[in-house]
């Protein structure tokens, strides 16, 4: 029961006017931050602390949060308009988002991902309350052999799964593995691969990659085509999502958020 009665009292302080407003100028400008690619959340919240000054210790995790997810969310939008991924996680929303563009249905790929982040966030944060305290228990189980499994099971299903030949999925696989080995050792503190160059001392991000393979080919094309574009109006119904496009959305929205909380 205490449970269900300190969730009440968060909803009732949580749902006050002023956290609401609070929230949502958080999402406002974690949106905003979000579409502008290398930022990421992280470094929006870092840059809009400053706003949280003069608030109350509620009121500025509420803000804080918001620009959070505001800015989880942005990154979503150049990354389905312009093969630009905003920050790491919307790096995979480039395969499928980008190309709905190229169909015309760039603003159908932006209403399903605005709807499927709200769902997913929503069941996230709603399963996180209730199953807090047995999942701490659990990750703290959770040592270096269960990890080493997990990271195993993924290079097996990458080999498995990936487009084209067993044999020429794998050696990308490892190069990746390689790539990801670059920096700070965080256990031992030992450098690798880092040749002393202080800028490869912290690694080599997934977001600066997928930009460089993405996003850069992607400008070069736009800058090149930009004069041969013709502008078309564009009805707001034609932004909206289909029924068929809806009905074959939830699916991978509920099956994307189980994962996700997992």
């Amino acid at each position: 029961m205490d449970v269900f009665s300190n969730l009440a009292h968060g909803f009732q302080t949580a749902l006050s006017l002023q956290n609401i407003y609070l929230c949502f100028i958080g999402c406002l400008w974690g949106t905003m931050v979000g579409v502008l690619p290398g930022i990421g959340p992280l470094a929006g919240i870092t840059l809009l602390i400053p706003a949280t000054f003069g608030l109350d210790a509620t009121g500025a995790i509420i803000m804080l949060a918001g620009i959070y997810y505001g800015a989880m969310y942005g990154g979503s939008t150049t990354s389905i308009l312009m093969n630009v991924p905003g920050e790491s996680a919307s790096v995979v929303t480039c395969i499928d988002g980008y190309q709905m563009t190229l169909k015309g249905r760039g603003g159908a790929a932006l209403f399903i991902s605005a709807w499927g982040s709200f769902i997913g966030g929503t069941l996230s944060i709603a399963g996180l309350m209730v199953l807090a305290p047995t999942l701490a228990d659990f990750a703290m189980k959770f040592g270096p052999p269960e990890m080493f499994a997990v990271l195993l099971v993924a290079f097996v299903l990458l080999g498995s799964l990936g487009s084209g030949s067993f044999f020429r999925t794998m050696p990308m696989v490892f190069m990746g593995l390689l790539i990801g080995a670059i920096g700070m050792d965080p256990l031992t503190g030992s450098l690798r691969f880092t040749h002393n160059v202080p800028d490869l001392y912290d690694g080599i991000g997934l977001l600066p990659v997928a930009m460089g393979a993405m996003g850069v080919g992607e400008i070069l094309i736009a800058t090149e085509e930009s004069l041969l574009r013709i502008i078309h109006k564009v009805k707001l119904r034609e932004l909206l999502p289909t029924r068929d496009e809806l009905r074959a959305s939830w699916g991978p929205i509920f099956r994307g958020s189980g994962i996700g909380f997992a």
